[in-house]
């Protein structure tokens, strides 16, 4: 008897979640309400699609797992996204101080637009499984509290009826799943958002001559000043592009649409790197603004029932402030998880699906941590404050931040949180213990660590 699984939803989590799935079932169907693009091309239903992203490596690690005879690193090279050094690809000044430049790799990241990342993610998945895209918004899950039996599908030919083995949402920040679960019985759902009120400003420009190999360069919001945090990026995607990104918090932080505004704003920052290179650079698009960022997550995992062959995924679980870059990493380790359950127990294991749920989970709140952590300190902050404990992690991660600008030891901790290859737990370490408490080792830098012919690069020389 054939098995079929459905995944509502075609966007990162949405594909590699049906890449998984189809290793283990006869027929994959990924309903997206969208006209998918035949290309990198943006798309209506990624409201933080325009601007800026980073896949850290714990998130490609997981990508690599996942898609049948593929690398999805090679892949994603190939189709012209840029891997970039943590340790010394970057230029980052924090609330702390400039972060040096290390001669040792480091982590890497991939750098490119998310309608490059997203096509490429839908092209490898459909050209190696048996994975069937279909246009339709799904309305509901069929089933009751003990187990999801299919969806009921609204498409351009009318409503059906779909039977489906197991049932993925990765639908996004817009997903119905709680309205979908209290249907079938399921009314425990809690639920928290944290919103720092930030808004997003992204404009492309053409990478300038002698510019193509400039570092990432990232002047960080400070969340300690109790003022609206403010911020910007220059990153390099594919075809010899800059993306510059620019974001504040409410209350006067909000970076604006006018384009010579935007200059002036990112001119403005702590440090005027970010307006210099752009002043130069020739602009290819307008400024795009968003305001989808707060950080929302749902607590699936501590229901008190979970329906089997159900699985949520990706920003339908949790979304998070994009400053921090951790959405596409945690949405591939949530597939990772479902990969390493079905492997354990396979299709019809009894209680997989509270697995998979409760070990996406531990990637979503170790990110979650990470941003919600420092959006709390922004004035204006709906959904959370600063407690006691949240004072305590502050007063040690600054003390890290602090060591990182002079010390390698801190610094190789930090990259590890930073590139979700390691949890929370790796700042405790000894090693990391001892970095904070000695503090930096060597002089902070007076300005952004860049070789005389970047100097030249950036205006600054």
């Amino acid at each position: 008897m054939s098995r079929r699984a459905v995944v509502v939803g075609a966007g990162l989590a949405g594909m590699l979640a049906a890449a998984t799935l189809s290793t283990v079932v006869d027929e994959v169907i990924v309903w997206d309400r969208d006209d998918l693009p035949d290309g990198p091309e943006h798309r209506k239903g990624l409201p933080q699609g325009r601007h800026a992203h980073l896949l850290m490596a714990g998130g490609l690690a997981a990508m690599e797992d996942l898609v049948p005879g593929v690398s999805m690193r090679e892949h994603l090279l190939a189709a012209g996204a840029r891997e970039i050094s943590l340790a010394s690809g970057m230029v980052s000044l924090t609330s702390e101080g400039w972060f040096r430049r290390w001669r040792s790799p480091g982590p890497r990241m991939l750098t490119c637009s998310r309608a490059l990342l997203d096509w490429a993610v839908r092209d490898a998945v459909l050209a190696n499984t048996g994975v069937k895209l279909r246009k339709g918004q799904v309305l509901e899950v069929a089933g009751n509290a003990r187990r999801v039996e299919g969806v009921r599908v609204s498409t351009p030919s009318g409503d059906e009826d779909i039977d489906a083995d197991f049932v993925v949402d990765a639908s996004g920040r817009g997903s119905r799943v709680d309205k979908w679960l209290a249907a079938i019985g399921v009314t425990d759902v809690r639920e928290q958002t944290v919103d720092a009120g930030l808004v997003n400003a992204t404009r492309i420009y053409r990478t300038p001559e002698g510019a193509e190999d400039f570092p990432l360069t990232i002047v960080h919001a400070d969340p300690y000043q109790g003022r609206p945090g403010r911020s910007g990026m220059v990153l390099p995607i594919e075809g010899g592009r800059w993306m510059a990104s620019l974001a504040g918090t409410r209350g006067g932080g909000e970076p604006p649409s006018d384009p010579d505004a935007f200059l002036r704003y990112a001119l403005d920052l702590p440090h005027p790197i970010v307006g210099r290179l752009i002043a130069g650079a020739e602009p290819l698009t307008d400024v795009h603004v968003s305001r989808s960022t707060s950080n929302h997550r749902r607590y699936l995992e501590k229901t008190r029932q979970w329906p089997e062959r159900f699985v949520v995924l990706g920003d339908a679980l949790a979304t998070f402030n994009p400053a921090y870059g951790q959405g596409m990493s945690v949405a591939a380790l949530g597939a990772r998880v479902l990969s390493r359950e079905l492997g354990r127990a396979g299709l019809t294991g009894p209680g997989l699906a509270r697995r998979v749920q409760r070990g996406a989970a531990g990637a979503v709140h170790a990110a979650w941590t990470m941003a919600v952590g420092q959006d709390v300190w922004y004035p204006g902050t709906r959904g959370g404050a600063p407690g006691l404990a949240d004072r305590l992690v502050t007063r040690y991660s600054r003390r890290m931040m602090r060591a990182t600008t002079g010390s390698y030891s801190a610094a190789t901790a930090v990259w590890d949180l930073t590139s979700m290859t390691a949890g929370p737990g790796r700042l405790l370490r000894p090693s990391a213990v001892l970095a904070a408490t000695v503090g930096p080792v060597k002089r902070p830098l007076a300005g952004p660590p860049l070789t005389a012919a970047e100097l030249k690069v950036a205006g600054l020389s």
